[in-house]
């Protein structure tokens, strides 16, 4: 593995190379438990934790938190695969099963909020990969860094499609009741057979909307980015309404939608699996992305068109720039984040087409 520029030691960094992500040890387990079987954590102690979001980028954030790199909840589209390769992982069944885990995240979170330098600037979290996936429950991570960011009062956001965020409800309340806090869940559709084989690490689309509606029961108000919204396999006006019906019922305070987009690293391992279970559809996507990574303009006007009206129809709206992400009684409906956030030191990205994308934390 490419690990030479991630490990170095102090006082050894080579020219031309940025500041090491990782200590120089790495530590690195399997486990036979039935939660765990295949998968193989990479133990590392990072150099750094909070991410400047590069100045290219569109993003309306500036700075982001990633515990993990590499994802178990093995979404086939997921973008971040490609930053996989950069360790000379692989980027498909690689990127599902070999995770990176940053053991010192909370303590070198605690020292870098403390610094001078540090401005208390909001900080997003799951941009990059789900800090809920299945490592936290065996590292909790997450119950660390959230203590931290309450200690210093800084303002933060989570999106996740794990349900292993109520595991911190307690953190998140009492976050909320010193600085602004933003919690969003990702359910693209509720078709249970599509998410078996295109989010196969996942929990249930129900289970994610049973977290929406346990936080809002704990006066924490969460958004829905519904995200991706498939071409051809979710996105029927009636695959549209039946999610943002469900959407609605759990107690959402928005949705946002967001059409599925392609990157290089994802788009490959997408390509693979649509041809193993939809190869009717190649030629329709071959078509349809055929000028890069997002679909075209239009494609995505209709679907956040559709979505928009039927948010209206069952009492829901968009995340409106500017709205107050405290969580609590008198709150005001949080914005919504997705996961189309920076890939931690990725080299130079393609921007999306920001007309018909959605508002973010």
């Amino acid at each position: 593995m490419r690990w030479d520029d991630l490990s170095e030691t102090p006082g050894d960094e080579k020219p031309g190379t940025t500041r090491a992500l990782f200590g120089a040890s790495a530590v690195t387990r399997t486990f036979e438990t039935p939660g765990f079987r295949g998968m193989t954590f990479h133990e590392v102690r990072a150099r750094s934790l909070i991410n400047k979001v590069p100045g290219a980028s569109r993003m309306p954030f500036e700075w982001t938190v990633n515990p993990y790199r590499g994802c178990s909840h093995a979404c086939v589209y997921c973008f971040a695969r490609r930053t996989h390769s950069y360790l000379d992982l692989d980027t498909g069944e690689g990127f599902d099963s070999q995770i990176v885990v940053k053991v010192n995240a909370p303590e070198l979170l605690r020292k870098e909020l403390s610094a001078p330098r540090w401005r208390g600037q909001h900080i997003a979290m799951g941009t990059n990969v789900d800090c809920y996936q299945r490592a936290e429950g065996r590292y909790g991570l997450m119950r660390g860094i959230l203590t931290a960011l309450r200690d210093h009062a800084n303002p933060f956001s989570v999106l996740t499609k794990g349900t292993l965020i109520l595991r911190d409800l307690d953190l998140l309340r009492s976050a909320a009741a010193v600085t602004d806090i933003g919690i969003s869940v990702s359910v693209g559709f509720t078709d249970e057979q599509l998410w078996r084989t295109v989010e196969p690490g996942t929990p249930a689309p129900q289970r994610r909307l049973d977290v929406v509606r346990t936080l809002a029961d704990h006066g924490i108000p969460c958004g829905v980015l519904m995200a991706p919204v498939i071409p051809f396999l979710s996105d029927s006006p009636a695959q549209l309404r039946e999610t943002v019906r469900a959407i609605a019922a759990a107690g959402a305070t928005s949705v946002t939608p967001l059409a599925l987009h392609l990157r290089p690293g994802a788009r490959e391992w997408f390509a693979r699996w649509l041809s193993l279970h939809h190869p009717h559809l190649v030629r329709h996507y071959q078509a349809l992305y055929a000028d890069g990574a997002y679909a075209p303009r239009w494609y995505q006007r209709r679907i956040t068109r559709q979505v928009h009206e039927l948010a209206a129809e069952y009492g829901l709206g968009p995340a409106a720039p500017g709205a107050a992400r405290r969580a609590g009684p008198a709150a005001r409906p949080p914005l919504s984040v997705h996961d189309d956030g920076e890939a931690e030191d990725e080299p130079g990205q393609e921007q999306h087409p920001c007309a018909t994308q959605l508002t973010l934390l």
